[in-house]
């Protein structure tokens, strides 16, 4: 009996310790609130820009086509994705020091799941979009965050103005 009571409670101790560690960088790392004081989801029922972002890799070089959008203040943007490459990619938003807390997270956590609507992780030969209506004039990234993507050029810039 009591084994099964110290093995219980060891098991519910390591669980417990996994989940704030899990929950706190989620948390910590996922704050996007420079990106959120500027864009708002877009309503695909008015006019939409459609900007087809793949994702791929070739020659050692992980990247984004294009890695530089220019927005209208106000404008509506259809963020058309597709993964072209042969790994899987993400398409995260945000400023880029938010995005480099994360990406450090990421190192320490490489499963840890996005539970956020404005990112996107894409399997090869998949697709998807992202609809954002740009709301505040400034330069914000998106970003590739699986360990070792953003440091093989899996970053992009929209400027906003």
């Amino acid at each position: 009996m009591k084994h099964i009571t110290t093995a219980a409670f060891t098991v519910a101790v390591l669980t417990l310790a996994f989940a704030l560690a899990w929950a706190g960088a989620g948390s910590a790392n996922h704050s996007h609130d420079d990106l959120y004081a500027a864009v708002e989801p877009g309503d695909s029922t008015k006019s939409v820009r459609v900007v087809q972002i793949t994702m791929g890799e070739a020659d050692g070089k992980m990247f984004f086509t294009p890695s530089k959008v220019d927005v209208k203040l106000g404008e509506q943007i259809n963020f058309a994705l597709r993964n072209a490459g042969e790994l899987d990619h993400e398409f995260v938003p945000a400023s880029t020091a938010d995005n480099q807390k994360h990406a450090e997270a990421m190192m320490k956590h490489p499963n840890m799941e996005h539970d956020d609507p404005n990112a996107k992780k894409l399997a090869p030969k998949k697709a998807d979009e992202i609809i954002w209506k740009f709301s505040k004039a400034g330069e914000f990234e998106f970003a590739c965050l699986i360990p070792g993507h953003r440091e093989s050029g899996m970053v992009g810039t929209v400027t906003v103005k």
